[in-house]
């Protein structure tokens, strides 16, 4: 099995791309080649497939083998893929200095995705990541109120309140004085993550805000643990951020493994925006 490891801010993926649609256990394939020490060791393993509405599909797993619905930071890693070593149907090649747009379809919906490319790599990507979800029911978060803002929560012993977002998938957003310690991160995150509040689980940020256009964020990923970014997260982060009225619509956000800049446009879309980056190649033995 041919893969590239790939990596936007440091969430780094496992990526697989077929040209048809191949009958694999993508979970269990997921939770060996994701396995840190014993696998080639990723956040997640990203499969670029072919579509029948888009320039392509992708999937995504995480290394327990759940699905997301849809991931920022992979969206980015598999258009690169898709521009860089496939580039199928009606997209043109890559100029030199220009821009390519290639539409993805996720479990979320057809995102658009625009790559600028210099000398025939995608250098850097933004992602039209659609309308937040503010409506707990679409999150879902068990909630009365038309939006979630600022829910009280008990988890891990601790007292918080968290602003919940979807963006095709489910964060918590709980904005901090002061970074957290290890242990407390460690404890309060997973306990977030499985709260009954949250009937398909979610991922959780912790935010501190620097000022109206910068954010520093930790994230506890729904299946995964601690990652060095997120980008779905980010997005969520800004749309929290702004709810509570502590930012402006144009951000960036600082998180462990580098910066996004997110924009919440006044036709309500996010535009997300970051590298993508190959670290190697190779060809993986133990599947099955």
């Amino acid at each position: 099995m041919h893969f590239l490891k790939m990596h936007g801010q440091g969430n780094d993926f496992v990526v697989l791309g077929f040209k048809e649609t191949p009958e694999m256990d993508f979970p269990a394939i997921a939770r060996k080649m994701c396995r840190r020490n014993f696998g080639a060791g990723a956040d997640g393993l990203i499969a670029v497939l072919p579509s029948s509405i888009a320039d392509f599909k992708m999937r995504v797993f995480n290394p327990d083998g759940s699905e997301p619905e849809m991931c920022g930071n992979g969206i980015r890693c598999a258009a690169k893929y898709f521009i860089e070593r496939m580039m199928v149907k009606s997209a043109p090649a890559p100029e030199p200095e220009g821009e390519i747009s290639v539409d993805v379809e996720t479990l979320a919906g057809v995102l658009k995705t625009i790559a600028r490319c210099k000398d025939g790599s995608a250098e850097e990507m933004s992602v039209d990541m659609g309308a937040p979800i503010l409506a707990p029911a679409r999150i879902p978060v068990q909630h009365d109120a038309d939006i979630a803002i600022r829910i009280p929560l008990e988890a891990a012993g601790r007292k918080i309140k968290a602003t919940c977002v979807s963006m095709g998938n489910p964060h918590a957003v709980i904005f901090v004085d002061k970074e957290l310690s290890d242990d407390e991160f460690l404890a309060t995150g997973p306990a977030v993550e499985i709260h009954a509040a949250f009937p398909n689980r979610t991922n959780v940020e912790f935010v501190r805000v620097i000022n109206r256009n910068e954010l520093r964020m930790r994230v506890w990923e729904r299946g995964v643990g601690e990652t060095l970014a997120c980008g779905t997260g980010a997005c969520a982060a800004t749309v929290a951020a702004c709810l509570n009225e502590y930012c402006d619509r144009d951000v960036t956000v600082h998180l462990k493994g580098g910066d996004l800049r997110v924009s919440w446009t006044a036709s309500d879309n996010i535009i997300m925006t970051g590298t993508a980056v190959v670290v190697y190649e190779g060809d993986y033995l133990d599947l099955y």
